[in-house]
């Protein structure tokens, strides 16, 4: 995010002589993307950031990936899984392909190891909770509703204050907002919905202390995700100050501005991010349709180019009969199916001026596979619920509730 902060102390000059009360020198550590050609951040250590003095294997939690063979339209409750832990080691797998995993959890208070992504940023979803990430960086505050994005590589760690559900979205890639909402110079526009005000980045710096600290390393190698146990010999936490325009930060979804129309508009304009190969989009309560004659549900869709993951996280979707869909259901849409509402939904949505619903949604441009966590909370009925079956193919008891509509 090319928005300057500074934290801490830094030198007048980059690249010159800084040094500590006592005169010895600070060590200059450059975070930069793209190889020095794009975002980037200078720390100042007081130990030496490269200093490691062991390596071992990490053994990375269940990674396996099963094709969606054969083809259908799956429902995951993720509120069904069982999981817990720490916000980095408790994470199970949901769905993923070679751009974009996604994952969930449900902490307690247990803070993570420390932990660094070498694979790409992350962009962690809080469904609930609250606490702190503390990084290389400084101290970052997260609520309900945020989404808590990390550049890759940066070391960290996460502190719930309370329990939290938390829904990782790990790139290969970075993840930015998306290019039509900034300028050339990277400027969130007029018409973008949401600002820079609407950013929050770390405070303070930690002047951690120690030696021997262990580091959880995400990476890839041989076309595998693999992990590693580095140890360094000063704690990475040691960073007396830092400025640039690469860190951590949230941006919580209340501050998005939904963009509305006279018709149904299509969801990338509810689009909040993007990654390499895929997009993040939030639906969020909003006045919808104002044309006489809309209908303000969607219209049936084929993602001839991608897969469509909702996450649905408030509103109403308990009612949503033939379906199965709650709060804390995943659904997953693949390209080669039409997919769309409750047909009754349709004419029960005629005249309705305002939807009270969250999701969050995550769009890739390649095809998904089902992990270990979604393959173990699969809701077997989900597919044959458009023509009001059950999986024996039975039509389901009590049919549609004609008042619930998505936007899936």
């Amino acid at each position: 995010m090319a928005y300057y902060r500074q934290v801490g102390e830094v030198p007048a000059k980059r690249h010159t002589q800084f040094r500590d009360p006592e005169g010895r020198l600070y060590y200059e550590e450059l975070m930069g993307e793209e190889g020095f050609s794009s975002d980037s951040s200078l720390l100042y250590h007081r130990g030496v950031p490269s200093a490691i003095v062991a390596t071992e294997v990490w053994e990375l939690p269940d990674q396996t990936r099963t094709p969606n063979h054969p083809l259908m339209p799956r429902h995951l409750k993720l509120h069904s899984l069982e999981t817990g832990g720490d916000p980095v080691t408790g994470r199970r797998l949901v769905l993923g392909n070679n751009d974009v995993r996604i994952a969930y959890v449900v902490t307690g208070t247990d803070t993570s190891p420390l932990y660094r992504n070498a694979i790409g940023d992350e962009c962690v979803y809080v469904e609930s909770g609250s606490g702190t990430v503390e990084s290389v960086f400084g101290v970052l505050a997260y609520r309900t509703g945020d989404y808590v994005v990390i550049p890759r590589a940066t070391t960290h760690r996460w502190c719930p204050a309370e329990p939290s559900r938390l829904y990782a979205v790990e790139a290969n890639s970075h993840v930015a907002p998306p290019k039509r909402y900034l300028s050339r110079y990277g400027q969130l526009l007029e018409h973008a919905p949401y600002c820079e005000r609407d950013l929050y980045g770390p405070t303070g710096v930690l002047l951690d202390e120690g030696s021997d600290v262990e580091v959880l390393v995400k990476h890839r190698a041989g076309g595998q995700i693999l992990g590693t146990r580095m140890t360094y010999a000063t704690h990475p936490f040691d960073v007396v100050g830092w400025d640039g325009c690469l860190y951590p930060y949230t941006f919580n979804i209340d501050d998005y501005m939904p963009i509305t129309g006279k018709i149904h508009q299509p969801p990338p304009v509810h689009q909040v991010f993007e990654g390499h190969n895929f997009v993040i989009c939030n639906f969020l309560p909003r006045k919808v349709d104002y044309h006489p004659l809309a209908v303000p549900v969607p219209y049936y869709h084929s993602n001839v180019d991608s897969d469509e993951v909702m996450f649905y996280v408030g509103g109403d979707y308990e009612a949503r009969k033939g379906s199965g869909i709650g709060i804390g259901s995943v659904s997953l849409h693949p390209g080669g199916h039409a997919h769309g509402p409750q047909p009754a939904a349709i004419e029960a949505s005629l005249g309705v001026d305002y939807f009270e619903e969250s999701a969050v949604m995550v769009d890739t441009f390649a095809p998904l596979d089902l992990g270990e966590a979604g393959r173990a909370v699969e809701d077997p009925a989900y597919p044959w619920s458009w023509a009001g079956r059950s999986l024996s193919g039975n039509a389901e008891d009590g049919g549609e509730d004609p008042a619930v509509f998505s936007n899936s």
